[in-house]
């Protein structure tokens, strides 16, 4: 009679074993994770993302892309942040992110600031997340309560910032399984894509578009974008994503599509015919729909594999593993 008793607790104790691993994964992130330990924390990041955003609006569609890129590759884990030394291989050199990603001093500035009234505390990786909600409110998109608790990766990996990082060139399958292996579902990423209503590509991104003669794309759109963008050269010139409002967050960047004025392929291709189509026209429609539903996948994609508990460490620097 004693066996199913054995068998029992021994199912109990795999079920408590299963019950805590799963905990380990999906530790909480919490909104109060610093509430006791480092209250002026928030105040004190935004203080830094507003004059960086006040002194060069651009930087908020760079902020939001840093943190995006975090989350893509190892989780949101402030990886990206990781200088290269014999024993890293810099993210910061991969192709998605060279010569492109920016804001990595503003990071930097604020976590100095931090560190001044909370000493080893609050994570890189958690700095990029709060950085990136205030660059979107900084430019009239929504805020949202950001869950903290995240820490900071010893490792990055260019690898992977290679293979997994969305492409401007890729088709509309390639994009919504990329964002899909992530957890991101279609509609987070029509979504998320809305944040090319500000910042700019450079020449090389959008040269093929402009000079391709394609029916998807507006021929007087295509003819002022070449001024800027030579056929040969000039690789690295800067046009902003949205003619019409560059530096404000807002549902134009949907009516541009509809319009045939996407800039980069990756963003036409989500008004082309294909299951993305009714999703930009509702959020061209709805600026309150669009909001709502970046804000929630902000959110969402913050929550992408992070370190919590006794995983990874709290960097003094951003740059560099303690």
């Amino acid at each position: 009679m004693s066996i199913p008793n054995q068998s029992f607790t021994a199912t109990a104790a795999i079920l408590s074993l299963l019950l805590f691993s799963c905990m380990q994964c999906h530790a909480q992130l919490s909104a109060t994770f610093y509430d006791n330990t480092c209250p002026n924390a928030l105040n004190t990041i935004r203080t830094s993302v507003r004059q960086a955003i006040s002194s060069e609006r651009r930087m908020a569609a760079s902020l939001i892309r840093l943190h995006f890129h975090d989350c893509f590759v190892q989780g949101c884990d402030a990886s990206i942040l990781l200088d290269e030394t014999p024993s890293i291989e810099s993210e910061k050199t991969a192709l998605p992110n060279l010569g492109s990603a920016r804001g990595y001093g503003i990071i930097e500035d604020a976590k100095r600031e931090v560190e001044k009234l909370c000493p080893e505390v609050v994570s890189c990786a958690d700095i990029l997340a709060v950085a990136a909600r205030d660059a979107s409110a900084a430019v009239g998109g929504p805020s949202w309560t950001v869950k903290l608790g995240r820490r900071d990766s010893t490792s990055a990996s260019k690898t992977i910032a290679e293979t997994d990082l969305p492409n401007p060139f890729d088709p509309l399958d390639r994009l919504i399984s990329s964002f899909g292996s992530k957890g991101l579902n279609t509609r987070d990423m029509v979504a998320l894509s809305g944040a090319h209503t500000i910042g700019q590509a450079q020449c090389f991104l959008f040269r093929d578009r402009i000079y391709g003669n394609g029916t998807d794309i507006d021929v007087g759109f295509a003819s002022t974008r070449r001024r800027q963008c030579p056929q040969e050269g000039e690789n690295g010139n800067l046009a902003p994503l949205d003619l019409v409002t560059p530096n404000q967050l807002d549902n134009n960047y949907f009516k541009n599509l509809i319009d045939k004025k996407g800039l980069l392929q990756s963003d036409q291709v989500l008004f082309s015919g294909g299951s993305t189509d009714s999703i930009v026209s509702e959020y061209s429609n709805s600026p309150r729909a669009f909001s709502s539903d970046f804000a929630a996948a902000m959110i969402k994609m913050g929550d992408i594999s992070p370190l919590t508990g006794q995983n990874g460490i709290i960097r003094k620097v951003c740059g560099s593993v303690n």
